[in-house]
């Protein structure tokens, strides 16, 4: 079982009480040729959606999965690591993973589906910007023969960083026809400095909806200049609002801004 210390030493103590309270499976034939590994899946993190951490979010994570094992399932983990293999991760999520709950299924007493809850705290948890992107799950279960499995790319997640973007339409109020200029900032968050900084080279949208519309409409796409800067012009047609809406990328949760007003006379 390949498990970096501190996570062996939380899950030991987990797994003990876990194996010796899990309901008995109905009796084993007698001849059954000799146990295989434990088979994972259905393995699933927080629904499947991204994980999104700002500089000081704390953030409750689920991972979900299904055990199956022909000498049934005793007790069963996972938790989320990063890096090249789990022998040199950069990160673990939580990096003391306790045990699963599991269930053993009423009809198939080989087959216990599991799940897992643990906070993630980025003040904490996130030292370095290279952790956002795909994190893989590592899951593993002993059976009641205690022979153990361990997966060590069962599923994957993905971990990112925070973005925000803000927006200002002017002037206010404009003539008809005249040009409104639109300008912006587009940042993220910087686990290193612990401050949001501009976040540069990346597609942004231009949406208008008019006044008393619940639909926003695209009119351009933009590009972010140094530190994030947007600025953009368009022709003031309408009483509307103005916002700048960034779709995010492998590394970068998506941010859409408040609209902004502007008075068309």
């Amino acid at each position: 079982m390949r498990i970096r210390p501190a996570v062996a030493a939380s899950l030991a103590t987990g797994l003990a009480v876990l194996a010796a309270s899990a309901a008995p499976t109905a009796a084993l034939a007698a001849d059954r040729a000799a146990s295989s590994g434990t088979v994972f899946s259905h393995v699933v993190v927080d629904g499947g959606k991204d994980i999104v951490l700002g500089l000081t979010t704390k953030k409750t994570v689920t991972i979900t999965w299904t055990a199956t094992d022909p000498d049934g399932v005793a007790a069963s983990w996972a938790y989320l690591w990063h890096g090249p293999n789990t022998d040199d991760a950069d990160g673990i999520l939580p990096l003391y993973p306790p045990p699963g709950t599991c269930t053993v299924s009423a009809t198939d007493p080989t087959t216990a589906t599991c799940r897992v809850n643990f906070t993630v705290d980025a003040a904490r948890d996130l030292d370095h910007n290279g952790l956002a992107g795909t994190w893989k799950v590592l899951a593993g279960a002993q059976d009641r023969t205690d022979d153990w499995t361990e997966i060590d790319a069962a599923g994957t997640a993905r971990v990112k960083r925070l973005a925000k973007v803000t927006v200002n339409a002017s002037p206010e109020p404009v003539k008809k026809g005249r040009t409104v200029t639109v300008t912006g900032r587009l940042s993220r968050a910087n686990w290193e400095s612990g401050s949001y900084t501009g976040y540069q080279g990346q597609s942004v949208k231009l949406q208008f909806r008019k006044k008393g519309s619940s639909t926003y409409t695209t009119l351009k796409t933009v590009a972010s200049g140094g530190a994030g800067a947007l600025r953009t012009t368009t022709k003031a047609k309408a009483d509307g609002y103005f916002r700048f809406v960034f779709a995010g990328t492998a590394t970068t949760g998506p941010a859409t801004a408040a609209g902004d007003f502007v008075d068309v006379r």
